[in-house]
């Protein structure tokens, strides 16, 4: 059965926080976004309580702490370390996805350039995380 997610979206670029809201918006689910412009804000948030996410959405290329240096604080983090995180961002080097998932990501998206196809893979990624047994 399909639920709504708690996502932790961690993106510095406005236009991609825009998109990715569109695409939450057109589907039937009541999914709940908190939004952080950088991996600083987002270790505060999770510090701070302030949201208990099922999943996290990451970009690697952002300001002060960018995507990979996060994933290694999230990662010694017990409490939060089994967070499913999927990084979504338009690095496609090989090292980054290699490190990515050697540090235990759940997934990692390369943004599409065509908007109807990053629609199309945003939603396959939350109808999937929507019925994923892990997520209670």
């Amino acid at each position: 059965m399909s639920r709504p997610l708690n996502i932790l979206l961690v993106e510095d670029d406005a236009i991609e926080v825009m998109k990715f809201n569109r695409v939450i918006k057109g589907l039937e689910t009541r999914h709940r976004i908190t939004e952080a412009n950088n991996g600083e804000e987002a270790l505060q948030i999770l510090q701070d309580r302030e949201v208990n996410p099922d999943i996290i959405i990451l970009d690697l290329n952002m300001p002060k702490i960018n995507g990979i240096e996060f994933l290694k604080i999230i990662k010694k983090d017990e409490k939060r370390k089994y967070i499913p995180t999927i990084v979504l961002t338009t690095s496609n080097n090989y090292i980054d996805i290699k490190e990515c998932y050697h540090m235990g990501i759940a997934g990692y998206v390369v943004k599409p350039l065509k908007h109807n196809d990053y629609m199309v893979s945003t939603k396959k990624l939350l109808d999937y995380w929507s019925n994923n047994e892990l997520i209670s």
